[in-house]
């Protein structure tokens, strides 16, 4: 607000409309940056309501699909011995990884639909971060490790590998079972 004082110039009521000018020009110049923003915000919600369904949706379900399907295949047809005691302590350091990267993902998620609300002081950036980079090395370890091994235990059988992709598509089809019958 503006509080008329006399000047003996006569320009003081110009003045005064100018002052006036320069706070407005300065809180425009505010406003103008809210757009620039609102984009980053809106991107975060974005990545945060993507994040929550694709852990539940593809996530867990890909960790069931190991550890149902994968694992006791693999382990069924390791060779005794040295092999199979191998791949027991692998498939056990991978579920022990599942179960604390979900456990992990419970505490991030909340945050994150929170995130999805507009609401981003409530996300624990250090537990994303430490949810990125566990889950990157679990991913790492499996893709070098236990991955090339499976292969190599159920590539000595055709017939394995092929009940394990016939294992895996019936577990994923929307079809019921009967149909195919």
């Amino acid at each position: 607000m503006t509080t008329f004082t006399p000047v003996a110039d006569g320009q003081a009521p110009i003045q005064d409309f100018s002052q006036c000018h320069a706070g407005i020009v300065k809180r425009l110049h505010l406003l103008g940056e809210l757009p620039a923003l609102l984009a980053p915000a809106e991107r975060a919600s974005q990545i945060a309501e993507r994040s929550v369904s694709f852990f539940r949706e593809a996530i867990f379900e890909h960790h069931l699909d190991e550890e149902r399907e994968l694992f006791p295949v693999v382990l069924s047809h390791a060779q005794a011995g040295a092999e199979h005691d191998q791949v027991k302590a692998l498939i056990k350091r991978l579920t022990d990884e599942h179960r604390q990267l979900e456990a992990l993902w419970k505490r991030v998620e909340t945050g994150l639909k929170k995130v999805v609300k507009g609401r981003f002081d409530e996300l624990n950036s250090d537990e994303v971060q430490r949810l990125v980079t566990q889950y990157l090395a679990h991913a790492e370890f499996e893709e070098n490790e236990f991955l090339p091994l499976s292969s190599t235990i159920l590539g000595r059988n055709a017939n394995h590998m092929a009940a394990l992709g016939l294992s895996l598509h019936m577990r994923h089809s929307h079809e019921p079972v009967s149909t195919y019958l």
